[in-house]
């Protein structure tokens, strides 16, 4: 007798006598229908030899093969695999990272943070000095201004969520409050803006608002209960939450206080944006709610009708999500999805829908809104609002088209 576990000799059967109203009553169904559960005994033993030893680093399973796309013409960018993960949090070596001239290689133990300029104290802090203040955890995620590009303009079907919008990532991030440290050196009341300079063969610079630094913004030197990645700007960087990526300077090195933007390249020939009446939108700071399904979607196949989880991602600059909508025909009708918890402020939100596919053609959307009422834009609403050669905060609802055969390939015209 094989000691296999049993499925149900007709899983569709027993689905639609259990079928009840409810959504989760429908998504605990849909998990029969994909044959996860069954009226096994025991389960089998797979590994009888004595495992392994523990080893000082671990590792992924052999089966467990996931990995970043790298791009870009000095391979510097990677974009994390979205359709793989489960859950909000991104594994700190599946981050995406972009950086402007390569990855720096700081000591530690030269490592310095100078803060100067409209100061009382101007003052030098190394990392042993940042860590003796009292540290803050927090959840929130990072994403380029650029992500989504290919959502756009220059759509191909054969892309995956990784492709589409993987320059977006969450971790649990650690470190000292901006805050904390300008009590410290005693900002003065007539500064309003600060640099943001960063310790790269490039100097990447920003101009920040103080606003945002007494607000929530943090010296990061941890990333997932660990020292920052050194493509995440170790050994410290500056974190400021829902804002677009390029600002959160990695290798941070100085921040100068002053009353007024200090115009710096990375803001004038960088991360300033062209609008189709010849102006520009500069310090575009806030990424706007987005949201994308990372199941089904290409390069994944429906292998049978009967119920399906749609699910996804959903992230805002502005705050926690509120509310996603999922359409199965398109756009013509919508339906909310069950947001799964924590639903945190500035941060990624799983999302999922039921989902019972008929065997037909189908188009699979979703729709984000925030708590500030902001509702994700379709393509024509912001192609009106932005024109066709904007660069950045590319935030349109993306779509899957499902085949016939079961096949899921991307479609951007949502």
């Amino acid at each position: 007798m094989s000691d296999q576990p049993r499925r149900p000799r007709d899983a569709a059967d027993l689905t639609r006598r259990r079928l009840v109203a409810g959504t989760a009553a429908a998504i605990g169904l849909a998990m029969l229908d994909r044959g996860v559960l069954g009226q096994a005994a025991a389960p089998p033993v797979h590994s009888r030899p004595l495992g392994r030893s523990a080893t000082a680093v671990g590792v992924r399973a052999p089966n467990e093969r996931i990995q970043r796309v790298v791009g870009g013409a000095l391979h510097e960018i990677s974009m994390t695999p979205l359709q793989d993960l489960h859950g909000i949090v991104t594994p700190s070596d599946l981050h995406y990272e972009r950086h402007h001239a390569g990855v720096a290689v700081i000591d530690p133990h030269q490592y310095t943070l100078l803060i100067h300029g409209m100061v009382d104290r101007p003052t030098v802090f190394d990392l042993a000095a940042l860590k003796r203040f009292p540290a803050v955890s927090r959840f929130h995620f990072l994403e380029c201004s650029g992500n989504g590009e290919s959502a756009y303009r220059n759509m191909r079907r054969d892309q995956s969520p990784q492709l589409v919008d993987g320059l977006t990532s969450t971790s649990e991030w650690t470190g000292v409050s901006v805050a904390t440290l300008l009590r410290e050196v005693g900002v003065q009341p007539r500064a309003t803006w600060f640099l943001a300079e960063g310790g790269d063969a490039g100097l990447m610079a920003r101009s920040i608002p103080v606003e945002k630094a007494r607000d929530d913004a943090m010296i990061a030197y941890a990333q997932n209960g660990d020292a920052l990645r050194p493509e995440q700007g170790y050994p410290a960087r500056l974190l400021l939450p829902g804002w677009e990526g390029n600002t959160n300077v990695k290798w941070i090195r100085r921040l100068e206080f002053a009353d007024r933007p200090f115009m710096t390249r990375d803001e004038t020939s960088k991360y300033t944006d062209p609008l189709p009446n010849g102006t520009a939108r500069m310090f575009s700071f806030v990424m706007d709610a987005k949201s994308i399904i990372t199941f089904p979607a290409f390069p994944a196949t429906l292998t049978d009708r009967g119920w399906w989880d749609v699910t996804g991602l959903a992230w805002s600059g502005r705050g926690r999500i509120t509310r996603v909508d999922v359409s199965t025909n398109g756009g013509q009708t919508w339906s909310p999805a069950v947001l799964q918890q924590p639903v945190l402020p500035k941060c990624h939100t799983r999302f999922s829908f039921p989902w019972k596919w008929d065997g037909r053609e189908a188009v699979l959307m979703s729709r984000a809104t925030d708590e500030t009422g902001y509702v994700q834009p379709t393509l024509a609403q912001l192609r009106a609002a932005r024109g066709t050669g904007t660069r950045y905060h590319f935030n349109n609802i993306r779509a899957w088209h499902v085949g016939g055969d079961g096949s899921v390939t991307f479609r951007a015209d949502g």
